[in-house]
Formats: C-alpha cells, sequence, structure tokens
C-alpha cells in the first residue's frame, strides 16, 4: 500500500508503514549508554515507531530512519541509559542511537 492510496480514518495494515522514513523530520536523537543499559527491553515494548533494534534479547541501538525522537524510550528507561541529544548538535557519527 502506497502513502497516497490511504483514505482519511482507515486503519493501516501492521507493517505498511515501514516504507515511510519519519526519521527525516526528527529534532531530537535518543543516545543509548550501551554500558549502563540492562536489556530490560522497555524501550522496545513502548517505542511507537519499532525503532529499537534487537539481537539476540539485547538492544543494539536505533533505526534512525523511523525514529522519530519522541523521548518515549528515555522516559521509560529504568536505569536512564538513554539520553535525548539535539541532533543539530551532534556529529554524524554521534548519531547512530
Amino acid at each position: 500500500m502506497n502513502k497516497g492510496e490511504m483514505k482519511p480514518g482507515a486503519i493501516a495494515p501492521a507493517g505498511s508503514m515501514h516504507d515511510l522514513f519519519t526519521g527525516s523530520w526528527r529534532t531530537y536523537v535518543p543516545v543509548t549508554d550501551l554500558d549502563k543499559c540492562t536489556h530490560c527491553m522497555m524501550c522496545w515494548v513502548m517505542c511507537p515507531d519499532s525503532s529499537i533494534l534487537v539481537e539476540d534479547s539485547r538492544k543494539v541501538g536505533t533505526d534512525l530512519d523511523h525514529c522519530k525522537g519522541c523521548g518515549i524510550c528515555a522516559a521509560v528507561c529504568p536505569v536512564k541509559a538513554i539520553e535525548m541529544k539535539l541532533e543539530s548538535d551532534m556529529s554524524p557519527d554521534e548519531r547512530k542511537g
């Protein structure tokens, strides 16, 4: 399904938004201190964009093509391992999520 094919008020099928790269208008970037992260996966559960990258049941990063920078992941992190930073203040290497 393409973006323009949906009627107003329609419910999109699961997975249909994967091709929409919503991260392009983000202002803040979540930066995770993986040494501090306990991999409780609360950020994964609560992320409205399914942007938390996981391998072997452990958080490995953030999908910045889809992350809108809402900060929910940082708000629910019990050990405060995720910090929201202004994307404009970061170097390209720091924008890894």
